[in-house]
């Protein structure tokens, strides 16, 4: 079906940066949009940022001006550039995907997650 493959992630001091990827790849016929979510104990699964098909982002109140989401070069990979990083963005982050395939119709299909922890 599809998969998606997670890269970046890790250890950085707060104010710092990082930066994430993820690439779908399968057999599909379109993306209909993908993101980036993020998981805490405390808080559960939240979406973090998202990129629709033709380009529209949403931002979580809390990353608003500090993360920018956004296609890379490669086709369907998208980036999260992290920037100004709080302790409170510890988690670990997943990539999602809304797919549509022929034979499942639009469906959503996550990555196994990268732990992002911020910290001095």
């Amino acid at each position: 079906q599809v998969q998606l493959e997670e890269s970046g992630g890790g250890l950085v001091q707060p104010g710092g940066s990082l930066r994430l990827s993820c690439a779908a790849s399968g057999n599909f016929v379109t993306i209909n949009y993908m993101g980036w979510y993020r998981q805490t104990p405390e808080m559960g699964r939240e979406l973090v940022a998202r990129i629709l098909r033709e380009g529209r982002t949403s931002y979580a109140d809390s990353v608003k001006g500090r993360f920018t989401i956004s296609r890379a070069d490669v086709q369907n990979t998208v980036i999260l550039q992290m920037n100004d990083l709080l302790p409170e963005d510890t988690a670990v982050y997943y990539c999602g995907a809304n797919v549509y395939g022929w034979s499942w119709g639009s469906k959503d299909f996550w990555g196994q997650g990268t732990q992002v922890t911020v910290a001095s």
